[in-house]
C-alpha cells in the first residue's frame, strides 16, 4: 500500500469517518453515490476508495467544476466532466471508455443534482446493462459517518423498476446527506 493511499485512510479516520467494507471485488463496476447532497461526497469518496490502494474510481462531475486551478486536480483524483445538457452523449461515451478498458470503476450519484429530487436517472442502468457489470449501491452517511461500496444489486431489464426498488432499498438504510433537506428517496 502506498503512502498516499496510507494517508487517506487516516485522513478519512480523522475526519470521524468509518470504512464499511473496503472496495469492489469486481475489475469493472457503477457504484451509486447517495445520498448526493455536498460537493464534500466527491472528497469522502475520494479518500475512502483510495486508502485501499485499489484502481482509482471515476466520479461523475458537472464540467463547471473544471476550471483552473481544481479542473487538473479533479481529472488526476479520478473526475470526469459531464456535459448535462447532453445526457445521452454523455452515456454513449461512458459505454464505450468502459468497454474498451480491463478495469473501469466509475460512481455516479443517481438524483443527478444535490437537490432532492424524487425522479432519479437511470444512466447508471444503461451503462451497467451495456457494459455488462453489477451496481453497488454505495453511500456516505453524514449522520453517523459511515461510507461504503455498499451491497451489490441485480439489475432486471426494468430501469424504472429497478430505480424505484433501490429507493427503496435506500429509503429503509435512513442515510443522513450532509445537507438533509437536500435529499429524498420517495
Amino acid at each position: 500500500m502506498t503512502r498516499w493511499a496510507r494517508f487517506c485512510g487516516w485522513a478519512l479516520k480523522r475526519l470521524g469517518w468509518t470504512t464499511v467494507g473496503g472496495p469492489v471485488p469486481e475489475n469493472k463496476a457503477v457504484i451509486l453515490g447517495v445520498p448526493h447532497t455536498s460537493a464534500m461526497d466527491f472528497v469522502i469518496s475520494y479518500l475512502f476508495y483510495t486508502q485501499f490502494g485499489a484502481q482509482k474510481a471515476k466520479v461523475m462531475i458537472k464540467k463547471e467544476f473544471f476550471f483552473w486551478p481544481f479542473g487538473p486536480l479533479l481529472r488526476k483524483m479520478g473526475a470526469v466532466p459531464v456535459d448535462r445538457s447532453n445526457a445521452a452523449s454523455m452515456v454513449k461515451s461512458l459505454i464505450g471508455e468502459m468497454e474498451g478498458e480491463d478495469t473501469f470503476i466509475l460512481a455516479i450519484a443517481p438524483e443527478g443534482t444535490r437537490k432532492a429530487t424524487k425522479r432519479w436517472k437511470t444512466g447508471y442502468h444503461l451503462i451497467a446493462k451495456a457494459v455488462g457489470c453489477p451496481v453497488y449501491l454505495g453511500y456516505f452517511d453524514w449522520g453517523r459517518k459511515r461510507v461504503s461500496a455498499g451491497e451489490k444489486v441485480e439489475l432486471t431489464d426494468d430501469a424504472r423498476a429497478d430505480t424505484e426498488r433501490i429507493q427503496a432499498i435506500y429509503e429503509g438504510m435512513r442515510l443522513q446527506g450532509k445537507h438533509p433537506e437536500g435529499y429524498t428517496t420517495c
